[in-house]
């Protein structure tokens, strides 16, 4: 059993001024990044936009205090969205909350025993594959609202193919001009960065949001926004709920509950190890389970979703200069500012922008030239990537986690074996 010791404590030492200055401004640029994502991100997953905001303010306060590494923000991720909804549409919303509540706990559990580091030793190739597996279906899980088709979208891998194959020609054309616009906009503003001089700092999911809105708002396009929808945002902070627990039936969740955790885990520990590369530091995964547990505890007594570490969210908190988890506190304070006083301006964002922002994530998410060039790796590792790659696409997360785990156990055991001998 290990101790309870939050990265924020030792953060303190040493602490100045000027560094308290990088981490508001860091906090405030991820802040503005991490509003339409959330959104996104929580309409993706078939919930409510606001959903998604105020589980990004919660968990990421949550996680900066409690969690194991410095520059980690946390919030809903892109990984989640075909679990959620599966388990949304599945059990309904009541036993997402327990589902998500009891992750939690048992994220805390996995901490307080040291099963961080285990989870840590899953090879890179298993890595390559699961997240490669869920970009795919992030892009599917949006055509419906980039083509602007109106029929509903199964969630297996073939009836989506099926689906927009027949019903392609029903597409919108403008909400089509409207994606495609955005999609392309977001690429050539990223690789175009340097040469936009005061720009430059301004990131392309932004950029798209504000134009794109603008559209909408000042040519009138007879689009689908987030006010069409879902009535708008709502500024109100939620109240406090509590989820219903029905003990004798709580076993029929246990598959959703161990995928939640485990894809949380992942996903939380792999985003601190590529902020360890960026930082030079090292976090503490066990700390940092216990901080995702809590996260994922607290959420659902005020409606939210899983949350998780996010890979471009943390990456961008560190280029702007965050030292500690200061700035995922203030990032968690500028979005509950943005909702309050700028929430009523969400309405008018068109879906198909969302949408389009979804699969922008998901192409740059995929380790798309690692299954290209699969050659690199042994005969194992590329069983084992494309394996789990194949079964997250084709299956669900459950089978190809369980794959992956089981994966890193052979090759655990059988490097272990080799040393021995």
């Amino acid at each position: 059993m290990l101790k309870f010791q939050p990265n924020i404590i030792s953060s303190w030492a040493n602490y100045s001024q000027k560094l308290f200055f990088n981490d508001v401004m860091a906090g405030i640029s991820v802040g503005v990044i991490a509003l339409p994502l959330s959104i996104a991100f929580a309409i993706a997953s078939g919930l409510k936009p606001e959903v998604g905001i105020f589980t990004a303010i919660i968990s990421s306060f949550l996680i900066a205090v409690f969690g194991g590494c410095k520059v980690q923000i946390g919030g809903p991720a892109g990984a989640f969205i075909v679990i959620v909804y599966g388990i949304l549409h599945t059990y309904g919303l009541s036993n997402l909350l327990i589902a998500t509540m009891f992750s939690g706990i048992l994220l805390f559990v996995m901490g307080m025993m040291g099963l961080g580091k285990f989870i840590l030793l899953i090879p890179q190739t298993v890595i390559y594959g699961f997240t490669s597996g869920i970009a795919v279906l992030i892009l599917l899980s949006q055509l419906k609202e980039f083509f602007g088709l109106t029929v509903e979208l199964p969630v297996d891998f073939f009836g989506i193919l099926k689906q927009v194959y027949l019903h392609f020609n029903e597409f919108d054309a403008a909400t089509l001009l409207m994606s495609v616009s955005c999609l392309m906009l977001m690429f050539v503003w990223r690789h175009l960065k340097q040469y936009l001089g005061v720009f430059r700092g301004v990131p392309e999911i932004l950029v798209v949001l504000i134009l794109s809105t603008t559209v909408v708002i000042y040519a009138h396009l007879s689009i689908e926004t987030i006010g069409h929808k879902y009535g708008g945002l709502t500024s109100h902070f939620p109240p406090w709920i509590m989820p219903s627990v029905d003990v004798a039936g709580i076993y029929h969740l246990l598959v959703p509950i161990l995928t939640l955790a485990l894809l949380g885990a992942i996903e939380s520990l792999l985003c601190a190890r590529v902020a360890d590369s960026l930082t030079h530091e090292n976090h503490d995964p066990d700390q940092e389970l216990m901080g995702q547990g809590i996260a994922n505890f607290m959420v659902p007594f005020f409606g939210g979703m899983p949350a998780t570490g996010t890979i471009a969210r943390t990456v961008t908190n560190i280029k702007s200069g965050a030292t500690s988890p200061m700035s995922g506190i203030v990032h968690a304070l500028t979005l509950l500012i943005i909702v309050y006083f700028l929430g009523f301006l969400a309405k008018d964002i068109p879906l198909a922008c969302l949408a389009a922002i979804l699969i922008y994530v998901a192409l740059n998410m995929g380790d798309w030239h690692r299954l290209i060039r699969y050659k690199q790796h042994s005969v194992s590792d590329q069983i084992s990537m494309f394996s789990v790659f194949i079964l997250t696409v084709i299956f669900n997360l459950t089978i190809s986690i369980t794959v992956g785990i089981l994966w890193a156990l052979c090759i655990h055991s059988y490097n272990k074996w080799k040393f021995s001998e």
